[in-house]
């Protein structure tokens, strides 16, 4: 198997071996249709690999169904079917399954999982309105088939739009199609809020397996009660983020540590690969790789990555020193080097009973290292410059700036970090692998990101951050 690689423009991060995924996607030993406890014909989604689409394409069963059911195209319109699947996947609105948008959470995460429920919902509506246009479980069944298909929805609470309650109670609807309805809008609601952690949500391959007491993804529903009590109560954590991924994808895993390892791949912070100051901070990424290898991909073992320091606070420091005294004038002399590194690579160690990596990367002819959980838990603890905190005081303090070079910084062991007042310039030539780095070897308590360290800039974020104590600005 080649050797993975993830492109973060024309830099590289590497590691481990290449899994074959789309030779997975869409087997199924059995079809969706068949009969089912009572002889009548039931929907189940078959035990196989899916990616949201292949799901989308399997409720569209129960759409068409709905619809031949009702008599399409005289009683039966599908856009006003679809225009209430539409508001139930809507983040507000009196149909809304989970209306995060007239909550307007403030916190990281709750700000980054609305944006994500509202991008998901509008992309699976629109695969849903396309599916359903091209009738292809009428081609494969038939008008017979599909009007026999009957079960019980074990559901309730979804709100329909008028137009949509007039088509399922009315003299040609009733019971029997409103439970078809009910199970389409709540299997499209669950596919929704079981991709909320991944930022490539529509490329994440999951394994569905059949239940008796579950229903096509309602497998996903005790964890998915858990995770949407900590969104909406403000208390949702990486490590809440990563325990409900790890339900999601069947990881079998019960410790959470800051990405893990499933039979289909790897799940990490959404920043690896992406530049660090416009990086998501708790979103995930799935990568389509065997990070721990094993001798054949059916052997791949589930395994969560761990930080090396549990309690980063209790992690060993060391002074950064007195660098190189300087005003901000001087940010930009260290920008040009030949020597800026392009690749950079995820380093396993399995020696103990704790699996953690290594962010590796050479530099002027010397290798240094990080531990990648730090690396994630620092960009999640850094600042941008915001020029919220209105503290002219905290200029004041800040008397002495100086500067130092990534080398004596990447060689310190344990976590760096100064105990003066001062600013501490670390400009990397705008190299995100490097930027990276240091956001793993830097203590994570007052690392600000600059972006373009011009005046503008560096006004901001003089005063972001704590706005008090020893200040490292990464450029």
């Amino acid at each position: 198997m080649p050797e993975y690689q993830f492109h973060l423009k024309e830099k590289r991060i590497a590691w481990g071996n290449t899994i074959d995924v789309e030779s997975l996607i869409g087997t199924h030993p059995q079809d969706s249709i068949r009969p089912g406890e009572n002889s009548a014909l039931d929907w189940k989604l078959p035990e196989g690999i899916y990616r949201a689409k292949e799901v989308v394409i399997e409720l569209d069963k129960l759409l068409e169904a709905i619809l031949v059911q009702l008599g399409e195209p005289i009683n039966g319109d599908p856009s006003v079917l679809l225009d209430s699947l539409e508001a139930n996947l809507a983040i507000s609105g009196d149909g809304s399954s989970l209306p995060l948008g007239p909550l307007a959470l403030k916190d990281k995460p709750g700000v980054e999982i609305t944006a994500q429920a509202a991008r998901i919902g509008e992309q699976l509506v629109l695969w849903a309105r396309e599916i359903n246009s091209e009738k292809r479980a009428l081609a494969q069944y038939g008008r017979e088939v599909l009007g026999e298909l009957e079960f019980r929805s074990h559901c309730y609470g979804h709100t329909l739009i008028p137009e949509a309650i007039a088509q399922v109670w009315g003299p040609i609807g009733g019971p029997r199609v409103m439970q078809l309805y009910n199970e389409y809008l709540h299997q499209f609601v669950l596919l929704r809020d079981a991709l909320l952690p991944f930022a490539n949500w529509e490329q994440v391959p999951f394994e569905v397996k059949e239940h008796t007491q579950y229903k096509g993804l309602r497998f996903v529903e005790p964890a998915r009660k858990v995770f949407l009590t900590q969104l909406l109560g403000k208390e949702l954590t990486h490590k809440a983020i990563i325990q409900y991924a790890q339900s999601v994808l069947s990881s079998g895993l019960t410790s959470a540590g800051y990405g893990f390892q499933y039979p289909l791949g790897t799940v990490f912070p959404a920043g690896l690969g992406e530049s660090a100051g416009k990086a998501a901070r708790y979103l995930l990424k799935w990568h389509p790789v065997q990070t721990i290898q094993a001798e054949d991909t059916q052997d791949i073992v589930s395994i969560s990555f761990e930080y090396e320091y549990d309690d980063y606070y209790a992690a060993p420091r060391n002074e950064a020193g007195t660098g190189i005294p300087g005003s901000k004038d001087l940010l930009h002399i260290s920008e040009e080097h030949s020597d800026l590194p392009s690749i950079a690579r995820l380093l396993p160690n399995t020696d103990s009973d704790r699996t953690t990596i290594r962010f590796s990367l050479e530099r002027g002819g010397c290798l240094f290292t990080v531990d990648l959980g730090q690396l994630f838990r620092g960009h999640r603890f850094s600042y941008r410059p915001d020029g919220n905190i209105n503290s002219m005081s905290a200029m004041m303090k800040r008397t002495s700036t100086s500067f130092h070079r990534v080398e004596d910084i990447l060689s310190h062991s344990g976590l760096v970090t100064n105990t003066d007042e001062g600013i501490h310039f670390i400009p990397t030539g705008r190299n995100e692998l490097v930027q990276w780095a240091l956001l793993g070897k830097l203590y994570p308590e007052n690392v600000v990101l600059l972006e373009k360290g011009d005046e503008e800039e560096l006004e901001a974020a003089f005063v972001s951050g704590k706005g008090y104590g020893t200040q490292f600005m990464v450029l």
